[in-house]
């Protein structure tokens, strides 16, 4: 019976909770596995930092049918025309005086962005437009009504200089500049050198847009870029190709400076000599453009968390 009164009470002493102890709550599965699925979550937003590289970085709602509904639309273009005109003025007349007015091409270039920059964002540029369509920070209409802006832009500048040209007559002591002719085995260097000077506007003018809450460094930024692109170009030519004026970095201007041949022995050669021309400065430069912009955004992705 001895026995037995103590296996009893030994049993209700181990069921009986001690005073001021709290009951241990049991472990939940999710509580468990919460650390776990934190630490995945983690690991797959480290391997998709890309995910949003080529995610649209302008309004959702601008499309053919919406965009010429928009009056600020035209106000946009018309600053391009206005802006590629003077930048037009500025390339074609600074091209006549040579390295030695790199300062003042850098000052005069950081006033027209200044002042365009409020009405369409100051692109100017086919290789800069290209860019910034290729990057997705404008939609494709946008961006091609901005071409043709640009082009109607270099073409009334190019019709400025020309007509007081014609009005010096005898009296002008410059000849209409144009773009070099390109010589046989130097068409690889010449479409480098605008390769290069491409990429460095593009990739200038993409680091400038974090800039956009001020104008003025955001011109300054890109304008020291095209200045750096011209100095490295205007380098490369005289030391590797004997020429100084092949390259212009804008194949809006570049069209009017008659890089087509004006005639050939044949129609075949013709063609080829406008196949090249626009490979130079027109399709190649735009590349360059796009790859200066995806530089500067995989730069930018590198940075993020």
């Amino acid at each position: 019976m001895a026995t037995k009164k103590s296996n009893s009470s030994t049993k209700s002493t181990k069921t009986k909770p001690t005073k001021g102890a709290t009951a241990a709550k049991p472990v939940k599965k999710s509580e468990i596995e919460a650390p776990k699925t934190k630490t995945v979550e983690k690991t797959k937003a480290k391997k998709s930092c890309f995910a949003g590289f080529f995610a649209k970085k302008y309004e959702e709602n601008e499309s053919i049918l919406t965009i010429f509904k928009n009056r600020k639309f035209y106000g946009a273009l018309l600053g391009e025309v206005i802006g590629t005109m003077l930048l037009a003025l500025l390339l074609i007349t600074l091209s006549l005086m040579g390295i030695a007015s790199i300062a003042t091409y850098a000052f005069a270039v950081i006033a027209i962005l200044v002042a365009v920059y409020a009405f369409s964002g100051a692109c100017l540029n086919p290789i800069v437009t290209v860019g910034m369509m290729a990057s997705r920070r404008m939609s494709v209409v946008r961006g091609i009504m901005y071409i043709v802006a640009e082009v109607i832009g270099a073409w009334l500048g190019w019709l400025i200089f020309n007509g007081f040209h014609l009005a010096g007559g005898d009296l002008a002591s410059y000849d209409v500049p144009t773009m070099a002719t390109v010589a046989e085995g130097s068409f690889w260097m010449v479409t480098m050198v605008e390769l290069l000077g491409a990429a460095i506007i593009g990739f200038f003018f993409a680091r400038a847009i974090e800039y956009k809450r001020s104008a003025f460094t955001f011109a300054a930024v890109v304008a020291g870029g095209m200045a750096l692109a011209v100095v490295i170009g205007y380098v490369v030519s005289i030391a590797f190709l004997g020429l100084s004026s092949n390259f212009i970095f804008n194949p809006a201007v570049a069209l009017m400076m008659q890089i087509f041949p004006q005639a050939g022995e044949n129609f075949g050669e013709v063609l080829g000599g406008i196949c090249q021309a626009l490979s130079i400065y027109a399709l190649i430069p735009m590349i360059g453009g796009v790859i200066g912009f995806y530089l500067s955004d995989f730069a930018k992705k590198l940075l993020e968390d």
